[in-house]
């Protein structure tokens, strides 16, 4: 109850404190009932929040049921269509009240000391910043609105071509669709928006598919109603999967060790379904006329609190011959602590971050709040020869929707290495868009 009591009482401040400041705005006499429908609908969107967080808390139904899940992403949807306006307001508000107290406190200083004895110790209200605030306040209010109509289905593909002097000749052009972090239980009610994702991809003529994890929320049975949709996926040289964080069913409660260990097996049994070749602390190889690389897999290692399944030394035991190696690693966070300047794994791809489904990507300016936690979060990143890419997700979860951060899906491009490229600078030749 003390998470819950926290956030009651948090959300309980921003609205008195933006009621006040709204009070302020409104001067003029109004009617009664222009006063009473304003504190109505004012008052009524806390009510309807607390109403929701109870009756998720209390009336849920028992073991596994995407509906509560989901329950849980549309209360945080509205806490942050109504509460970042708020907090924007907020913050012009505040300084408007700071400007406001220090003035007349600097009056009531004045009159102490002055002969006259003015009355006057309160300076003029100034409520400009405030207008600010409401005006401003609308840029959160509607960019939320459209991240969840809108921004959650904006499936975007982004094209990379990468150079690689040990690529096999046979390899040359070879494509490689990656997407990653589906959340399967977030698009209960949207399948024709998974079937559009496969139809895109599938367009894309790729000769291997590789995902990256987190097929689900919490439970395997979230997947059930999009195996034949994802079962369409199409690659000349197969598909490969690997397990997310999500996957293990390891946030919830379950009723028994056992119900847990089936969630698992259940886990195992719907990639095979789906056409995924699941790799679990192991590796595979694509063979093409002799010529042969490695795709290499591990179980979710991320930097705790996140578990650390995955076994990378077991799972390259074998791949010493590949003139090439593939990673597929849920969490970026391992390539920096496993892989980059330890091994000779020239190409890594993960998801995990989703770019916290929110930021600003552009010609000048390149930021999510995912940076705040893992420095390596969206896109391509090269050190030293060897490669990763962080793909931004496909699905969603916490927020259901996602504002300038659009699901993605990632086409790399396998090259050989161009002699003639060698004299251009680095960032022209190993990496085109």
């Amino acid at each position: 109850m003390l998470p819950i009591t926290v956030f009651i009482v948090f959300i309980l401040l921003i609205d008195i404190y933006t009621y006040k400041g709204l009070r302020t705005l409104l001067k003029k006499p109004v009617s009664p009932a222009v006063t009473v429908l304003f504190k109505t609908a004012f008052w009524l969107v806390p009510l309807m929040l607390f109403a929701s967080v109870a009756y998720l808390l209390y009336f849920r139904p028992e073991g596994p049921d995407t509906r509560v899940f989901n329950g849980h992403l549309y209360i945080i949807a509205f806490t942050m269509l109504f509460y970042l306006p708020k907090l924007v307001f907020i913050f012009f508000h505040l300084i408007e009240d700071i400007v406001f107290v220090s003035e007349s406190a600097v009056l009531s200083v004045k009159s102490f000391f002055s002969k006259s004895r003015s009355r006057k110790i309160r300076g003029p209200r100034r409520s400009f910043l405030s207008r600010i605030g409401i005006v401003i306040a609308i840029i959160p209010f509607l960019a939320v609105i459209h991240g969840v109509a809108i921004g959650r289905f904006d499936f975007q593909v982004i094209e990379k071509e990468l150079e690689f002097e040990a690529l096999p000749p046979a390899f040359d052009g070879f494509r490689i669709v990656h997407i990653s972090d589906l959340h399967l239980g977030s698009f209960h009610g949207y399948k024709d928006q998974v079937r559009q994702a496969v139809e895109i991809i599938n367009r894309l003529e790729p000769d291997m598919i590789v995902f990256t994890g987190d097929l689900v929320n919490n439970f395997t049975s979230e997947a059930d109603a999009f195996v034949g949709i994802l079962a369409g996926l199409e690659a000349s040289y197969g598909k490969y999967s690997i397990l997310g964080n999500h996957d293990y069913g390891d946030y919830h409660q379950w009723a028994s060790e056992a119900d847990k260990v089936q969630n698992m097996n259940d886990m195992l049994v719907i990639q095979e379904k789906m056409g995924f070749r699941l790799l679990m602390n192991e590796w595979d190889s694509i063979v093409i006329n002799g010529d042969k690389i490695a795709v290499i897999g591990v179980e979710n290692w991320g930097e705790p609190p996140f578990p650390q399944y995955g076994d990378l030394e077991k799972a390259m035991q074998g791949t010493e011959e590949f003139s090439l190696r593939l990673l597929l690693t849920h969490d970026p966070s391992h390539w920096d602590a496993e892989v980059l300047n330890q091994t000779g794994i020239e190409l890594t791809l993960a998801g995990h971050t989703h770019g916290m489904q929110v930021g600003i990507e552009n010609s000048l300016i390149r930021w999510s709040p995912s940076k705040l936690k893992y420095p390596r979060w969206g896109g391509l990143y090269e050190e030293t020869g060897q490669f990763l890419y962080v793909n931004r997700g496909l699905g969603y979860v916490a927020f259901p929707g996602r504002i300038g951060m659009p699901p993605e899906i990632t086409v790399i491009e396998l090259r050989t290495f161009s002699e003639d490229k060698k004299a251009l600078p680095e960032e022209n030749w190993m990496v085109r868009e």
